[in-house]
Order: C-alpha cells, then sequence, then structure tokens
C-alpha cells in the first residue's frame, strides 16, 4: 500500500489539472479511503511566530487553509480570520471539523482570488501552498499572495527549502531566488531565516 505522500503524488501526477488533485484528495480523505498528509499540528515555526501576537481589531487571510489548523491558531490570537482552499470538500471538512469556530471558511482559488481581497489583510500567512503548485505556476501564485496584504500589513511565509535541485513533486519546495521573490508589489523583507529544511520568512509593505 503507498504511503500518504505517495499517493498524494500519484492523484498529481494523474489528474490533469495542476490543482484538481486536491479535491480527489479530500473527497478520498472524508470517505475515508486517503489521508491527507499536511492535516497535522501547524508547523512550529507558525506556532512560535503567532505565540506573542494580538491581533484584536486586525484582520487575517489563510491561503490554502486545507482543513484549518493553522486558521484556528491564527483566530485564537484575536485575528477576524478569513481562511480559503480550491477543494470545496476540504472546506466543508473544516466547517464540520470545528462547528464554532469565528474564522469564515471560504472556497476560493489562490490563481484568480476575490477581486475584494486586494490587500484587504492586516496579515497573510502563506504557509507550504505555493509549494504544492507545480514550479511554472510559483510566480503566479507568489504575486497572487503579495497582493493580498494591506498598506502597513504582514506577510508570513512558511515553506521546505530546496536549492536548485528539482524534486520530484508536490511538493515542490521553494528556492532562495523563491523566497525572496515574495518581496515584490511593494513588500520588502524583514526577516528570511533558514533553518535546516524550512524557511520563515516575514515581509511588510510600506
Amino acid at each position: 500500500m503507498p504511503s500518504p505522500d505517495e499517493h498524494t503524488r500519484h492523484l498529481a501526477a494523474t489528474n490533469p489539472s495542476p490543482t484538481g488533485w486536491f479535491e480527489e484528495l479530500y473527497v478520498e480523505a472524508d470517505e475515508g479511503r486517503a489521508t491527507v498528509p499536511w492535516d497535522r499540528d501547524p508547523v512550529p515555526a507558525l506556532t512560535a511566530w503567532a505565540r506573542d501576537k494580538d491581533g484584536e481589531g486586525r484582520t487575517a487571510l489563510v491561503v490554502g487553509c486545507g482543513l484549518g489548523r493553522d486558521s484556528e491558531l491564527i483566530a485564537a490570537r484575536g485575528y477576524r480570520t478569513t481562511a480559503f482552499d480550491i477543494a470545496p470538500t476540504a472546506v466543508a471538512t473544516t466547517r464540520r471539523r470545528f462547528p464554532d469556530s469565528p474564522v469564515d471558511y471560504r472556497v476560493a482559488d489562490l490563481l484568480s482570488p476575490p477581486p475584494e481581497w486586494h490587500r484587504a489583510f492586516d496579515l497573510v500567512v502563506e504557509s507550504l501552498t505555493v509549494q504544492s503548485l507545480p514550479i511554472d505556476l510559483h510566480p503566479q501564485a507568489t504575486t497572487a499572495v503579495t497582493d493580498f496584504v494591506a498598506p502597513g500589513g504582514t506577510l508570513l511565509v512558511i515553506a521546505v527549502a530546496r536549492d536548485e535541485t528539482v524534486p520530484e513533486g508536490p511538493p515542490w519546495p521553494l528556492t532562495p531566488t523563491e523566497i525572496q521573490a515574495f518581496a515584490q508589489n511593494g513588500l520588502h523583507a524583514v526577516t528570511v531565516a533558514r533553518s535546516e529544511d524550512r524557511w520563515c520568512a516575514e515581509f511588510v509593505r510600506g
């Protein structure tokens, strides 16, 4: 029996859409036929970053929220949180998992987001989502993420790191050049840290 990671790669390789396999995986997981590999506690870097944050009166957007663990963490820090995923089944499952959640869970496409989200959020959390897309979509996805950040707002990016060797994905971890590419569209880097195989980078607008 293939591992969850191997099964995920199989779905990504056989689905004709670069993002269609997400819904396929979440449907299988909802039916008990698969495991979502990233359905784990928030990554330590996000937990550490959020520990002393007070989001009272501020808005946040969680990109590619999956089954909601990161979104719930951010909401618990006081942010008025919106979270989205391209897979309707992921959103439906998350709403059932957290029936009393204050998070506004939405179905949306990072590559074609709602226009009203343009520069609308004080905090944007991008954790492991861009890297889940094929490498040729990374520039478009990166630009879309940066466009969510409001004037004076913060973007937090967490990703697996790689150098230049292209892995068999998904995921397709981010190179130093790709992580620095979030410093666009009026954003500049505050910190870009690499710890072993993981990036944790913070950017601000203005």
